[in-house]
């Protein structure tokens, strides 16, 4: 008989337990706990079809065709766990804690697995750590400047230093501008984004500050939880300096081994903010080799545009922090 969890039980006392998604690849695709294993009890077509029956005749009869789908896998199914959890030791869990999740842990019990759901599953982890960025304060430090100022290096100088860090920036695969893709994976959806968050966001030691790189909202196209950008909003802020000529060294040293179309394309998202004579010129000194150049037309415009978010949401300064050598030292 499976035990069933809370997710504040499963987070405090079964996290070394393999942790089985039996949602269809889809689903799992669009948000999962970090760290589960998609072990889908359906595939996205099949779930369909079921779900289908379910609406238009009746639960009985999906059931069946259920049953008809998931009846010649089982076995395999089976063996896969054993693979997947050679302890025999599970914890299993679907959407809403319901039917499937249901199901499978059934099975496994039956061939001699330890096996534990997550009551409410799925669906009560986001509303588990939706709550949690609000109720978690947290001692947020903010790292800001302009863009090219060496924000993300000095963050990993202080993880070697021993602080508590959190880079929003690698969580999203995204650097925050129009070139931010370039050199990064596929961003994960917002929700994935939320879910790997939060681990970080359980882990912090509340007694001790967290530095965090002040950001918008939106990092590409994922957004920053509200109750994180509430704490945000209210932090303390680092404001660091960096001569002009040393942020255009550094861009040209970070984006300069990228191709010339792939810069080019990225001056074109932001055409119409820019202006297409600069765009013309930034995309001619790049094809010229003149990085730097298009580099310094870049900072003017993001420049530009950080000097407005720092007067509209005017961060509570901390201290200001002149580094003439750009170096994170």
């Amino acid at each position: 008989m499976a035990r069933i969890l809370t997710i504040s039980e499963w987070i405090e006392g079964y996290r070394d337990w393999p942790l089985l998604d039996v949602r269809t690849p889809a689903e799992y695709a669009q948000g999962h706990i970090p760290g589960a294993i998609n072990f889908p009890l359906f595939s996205n077509e099949e779930r369909a079809v079921v779900g289908t029956i379910y609406k238009q005749v009746g639960p009985e009869e999906a059931l069946l065709r259920g049953l008809e789908f998931v009846g010649p896998r089982m076995a395999d199914m089976v063996r896969q766990a054993r693979q997947l959890a050679p302890e025999r030791r599970v914890v299993v869990h679907c959407w809403r804690g319901g039917q499937r999740s249901g199901s499978v842990a059934w099975l496994l019990d039956k061939a001699g697995f330890e096996t534990c759901t997550l009551q409410g599953g799925y669906k009560a982890w986001r509303n588990f750590i939706l709550d949690g960025f609000h109720q978690l304060k947290r001692r947020i430090v903010l790292l800001g400047g302009r863009t090219g100022s060496g924000k993300t290096a000095i963050l990993h100088e202080l993880v070697r230093l021993g602080e508590q860090v959190i880079d929003l920036e690698g969580l999203a695969h995204h650097k925050g501008s129009a070139f931010g893709a370039l050199g990064e994976q596929p961003q994960p959806t917002t929700e994935q984004f939320e879910n790997e968050l939060f681990v970080h966001w359980w882990r912090l030691d509340p007694e001790r500050r967290v530095w965090l790189e002040s950001e918008s909202r939106s990092i590409g196209r994922v957004f920053i939880p509200e109750g994180v950008w509430e704490q945000m909003r209210q932090a303390p802020y680092v404001r660091i300096h960096v001569p002009f000529e040393r942020r255009v060294e550094r861009l040209v040293a970070d984006y300069g081994r990228y191709e010339p179309e792939a810069l080019i394309a990225s001056f074109h998202k932001i055409r119409k903010r820019l202006g297409g004579q600069w765009v013309q010129a930034a995309e001619e000194a790049i094809r010229e080799g003149r990085l730097g150049e298009a580099a310094a037309i870049a900072l003017r415009y993001y420049d530009k545009t950080y000097d407005h978010f720092v007067e509209k949401h005017q961060p509570p300064v901390l201290i200001n922090l002149e580094v003439p050598s750009g170096k994170p030292e």
